[in-house]
């Protein structure tokens, strides 16, 4: 018989999650403190000087392996929302016209509350209680905590100690990221290889379907964003712009120049795939569940689901 869910989490996996389980006929309500879709699959479009520059500041491509996933995107391909990019590897996909495409087409046919933080959960002989904004819904027969590691540990321990407890054991790493738009084209490969701080480099214009002005995102490594988390966003975008001048030479100035600061970026790997406590039909999923793939949130969020419909 078809119930109830709650997903906390509009990302990748929760939105999987959701899919699955509203295909199977349950009334799905997935829940997002986020004003719109993205997460750590963000984009944006930001106007300097009369240009017009397109950022992806989070994933920059995802990789499929998995045959379920790769259909997907094959389908999300059809759709016009996904495309190959070849620059990053064989197996390289990235969102049409941004990655958050991807999610907000997920997000579409779903009735997403987005700008709504749960903050608190209940569980009685109805089912379960979630409490947002001095306001308590209800009842599901199930939840599913679709978040990073850290925000699944504080929301899971009144009620699930093991949960929170493997939560806390699989801890995300911090990431810094700089977006840089310039009015004239930065003489440089298209992706730059990994050197401290540098994690990632990347001109996003050249992404397929991106357009716009000349537009570069770095990402710095995880040990200098743990290193200088709670450092201002103007001396990190000045110590990243720096970074990215010794690696290419000289850049011209930037029209736009601003940094993003993510507490919880890449996850940690539990290796188990899905959580699933069936006595009080809680659930959880993401990518710190199994890796730190865009991949891995897709996959957790599907086995949740299939856990659910067990």
């Amino acid at each position: 018989m078809a119930g109830s869910a709650a997903i906390i989490g509009a990302g990748m996996a929760g939105l999987a999650c959701a899919t699955r389980l509203a295909g199977a006929g349950w009334r799905v309500t997935p829940f997002d403190k986020g004003r719109g879709p993205g997460g750590r699959m963000a984009s944006k479009v930001v106007t300097a000087q009369g240009l017009c520059f397109v950022f992806d500041y989070g994933a920059q491509y995802l990789t499929a392996r998995d045959p379920g996933f790769v259909a997907q995107l094959e389908d999300w391909e059809r759709q016009g929302v996904a495309a190959r990019w070849p620059a990053a590897g064989g197996d390289a996909w990235v969102g049409m016209p941004g990655m958050n495409a991807l999610v907000a087409h997920m997000a579409a046919v779903l009735d997403v509350r987005w700008s709504t933080h749960i903050r608190a959960l209940r569980r009685d002989a109805d089912g379960w209680w979630l409490t947002h904004d001095a306001m308590t819904e209800g009842p599901f027969d199930a939840v599913v905590l679709a978040l990073p590691a850290e925000q699944t540990a504080d929301l899971a321990a009144p009620t699930d100690a093991a949960l929170a407890e493997l939560a806390r054991a699989n801890p995300s790493e911090p990431c810094w990221t700089v977006l840089l738009g310039f009015d004239t084209a930065v003489s440089a490969p298209d992706i730059l290889s990994a050197a401290d701080p540098i994690d990632w480099a990347a001109r996003n214009s050249a992404k397929p379907g991106r357009g716009g002005g000349e537009a570069w995102t770095i990402h710095a490594t995880p040990d200098w964003s743990r290193r200088h988390v709670e450092s201002e966003r103007t001396s990190v975008t000045a110590s990243l712009l720096r970074a990215l001048e010794e690696r290419v030479g000289t850049l011209p100035v930037p029209v736009h120049a601003t940094a993003h600061r993510w507490r919880y970026a890449r996850s940690g790997k539990a290796g188990i795939g899905a959580y699933h406590r069936p006595d009080i039909a809680l659930a959880a999923c993401g990518d710190w569940l199994i890796a730190p793939r865009v991949e891995s949130a897709w996959l957790s969020g599907r086995q949740a689901a299939e856990m659910l419909l067990a």
